[in-house]
């Protein structure tokens, strides 16, 4: 018996195709013991199965090629981008979180972060940084992230991905101007992420109580990697937003 499952591959923080963070959304109930297979195919850093439980409202799972995610940005604000323009309520294992959508792009309400002070010499040493001003494990959703603010170009670090760790993402934050924020952010069995939205409302009010950053900034992550991401965040407590542009790349079946 075969079964067809449609698909859309969209391309996340970007205005254009093949930029930004691409993501695989499979658009037909999936059986449960071909998700991983499937993402691991398709090979990108995410690839969700939704299903739509109400007129405004879906479950979603989340896959990279290696594990299952309880919570994650961009495909978060691609999934509902892809599923239609209203305002879309969605459940994970890690989050539920309220996402907007438009012809454009989508916004995505995220819980606040909780933060714990790190020791930032290690994680300094792993990225390759000369310098750290702190860090801070942030964890959102069930996802937690590394992050390490510093003063230092981080366009041409070379990090040591074996001092990595594979639970988490350790990320360089530089503060450019009042509005922008750089991010490069690496997973060790992954590398480099071009865009991350789950790290993206920590990262930004990090910005706001450290560097002097406003509530309302852009990320710029990807570039130096030649998937650029913007990510616009409002960094208010208690009424954190993520979102961008998000793009159609590719749609097409897996006939398995």
């Amino acid at each position: 018996m075969t079964v067809d499952l449609r698909y859309k591959i969209v391309d996340v923080f970007s205005d254009r195709p093949l930029a930004g963070n691409g993501l695989c959304v499979v658009l037909d109930p999936c059986p449960e013991a071909v998700m991983p297979a499937i993402a691991r195919e398709v090979n990108l850093s995410e690839t969700t199965f939704p299903v739509v439980t109400a007129p405004e409202a879906y479950e979603m799972r989340i896959f990279t090629p290696q594990v299952e995610l309880p919570f994650a940005g961009h495909p978060s604000v691609g999934t509902a981008w892809t599923l239609g323009p209203q305002r879309w309520t969605q459940t994970t294992s890690g989050a539920t979180v309220v996402i907007d959508a438009d012809a454009d792009g989508a916004v995505m309400g995220q819980p606040d972060p909780v933060f714990e002070e790190w020791d930032p010499t290690p994680p300094m040493k792993a990225l390759g940084l000369e310098s750290a001003l702190g860090a801070w494990m942030a964890t959102v959703g069930g996802m937690r992230h590394l992050l390490v603010l510093t003063e230092s170009p981080i366009e041409e670090i070379e990090p040591d991905m074996s001092e990595m760790a594979t639970d988490r993402g350790t990320a360089a934050v530089r503060r450019i101007d009042d509005r922008t924020l750089q991010v490069r952010l690496f997973v060790k069995g992954i590398g480099e992420d071009p865009g991350t939205g789950s790290a993206a409302g920590a990262v930004a009010v990090l910005g706001r109580q450290h560097l002097g950053n406003g509530v309302d900034i852009s990320i710029r992550q990807g570039f130096e990697m030649g998937r650029p991401c913007i990510i616009d965040v409002h960094a208010e407590d208690g009424a954190i937003t993520v979102g961008g542009r998000v793009s159609l790349c590719a749609e097409g079946v897996f006939r398995l």
